[in-house]
């Protein structure tokens, strides 16, 4: 990973589209700072498209899209982008499955939630489950004090023993049915509604993140960030992100944001 401070100029220019995760990329220690929100901003004002790609859920990925400063949003870890239209303030949706998949996938979680509560003492239900429409995500230290590693790897070893993919984050183990995640969301969002075929995708967007669920996107964009809370996960990272910032979380994503602007400055 090369430091962000060595991030060519021409190529920092020729970016276009700001693809991020929330958790511990915006955020710092579960608050949204001035400066990470601020970033976010003057992105979008300069005329860069901002989009959070996240873990997080539909419920929570409504109201970001209707009042934060962003064109668009993936959610569930590529369940769905969500996309508010400001003038006709009308709502875009987008979901991956169709309605019946939802309702049988559901029931399928539902059975892997109890295995799981019931087999790794210390695991939680996450905080904003109730807010999900696509996947069962387990909360193993953002709420509850931290697992091991290990217990980690049991329950992402319980999603995969019943058939569904499972991603790990900085606090939630994600798991869902479908062949989708973060990468092909994106990738649908960007063609659909921007207009921004592959070959483009991959000189003019970078992607910033910190935990394992953002390896797709780590390994599909040349010019990908991690947050310097990155170095935590890397021994389960086979493709890690280009560029590495100096700052953790949200000082981290400020850092990029600052190398941005100042490059189309």
């Amino acid at each position: 990973m090369i430091p962000l401070s060595q991030f060519p100029l021409e190529k920092a220019r020729s970016v276009r589209v700001i693809l991020t995760d929330i958790d511990d990329t915006i955020t710092t220690e579960g608050i949204l700072t001035a400066a990470a929100y601020a970033a976010l901003e003057n992105l979008q004002r300069a005329g860069f498209l901002v989009i959070p790609v996240t873990g997080r859920p539909a419920g929570w990925c409504d109201h970001i899209a209707r009042m934060w400063p962003v064109d668009a949003i993936v959610g569930e870890n590529g369940a769905f982008y969500f996309r508010y239209d400001r003038q006709r303030r009308t709502m875009e949706q987008h979901f991956w499955a169709s309605p019946d998949e939802l309702k049988a996938n559901r029931a399928s979680l539902d059975a892997i939630e109890k295995e799981v509560l019931a087999s790794v003492p210390g695991a939680a239900l996450a905080s904003d489950q109730a807010y999900r429409l696509a996947d069962l995500a387990i909360d193993f230290c953002e709420d509850v004090p931290a697992l091991p590693e290990s217990e980690v790897d049991r329950i992402v070893a319980i999603f995969e023993r019943h058939g569904a993919q499972a991603k790990v984050s900085s606090i939630h183990v994600n798991g869902w049915f479908g062949d989708y995640n973060k990468l092909s969301m994106a990738r649908t969002l960007l063609a659909e509604v921007f207009g921004l075929d592959w070959e483009q995708a991959k000189d003019c967007v970078v992607y910033a993140g910190d935990s394992p669920n953002d390896e797709p996107m780590f390994a599909a964009f040349p010019l990908s960030v991690g947050v310097a809370n990155i170095h935590s996960f890397v021994h389960r990272l086979r493709h890690k992100p280009a560029y590495i910032a100096k700052g953790h979380s949200g000082d981290g994503f400020a850092e990029l944001a600052e190398l941005l602007l100042a490059a189309k400055a």
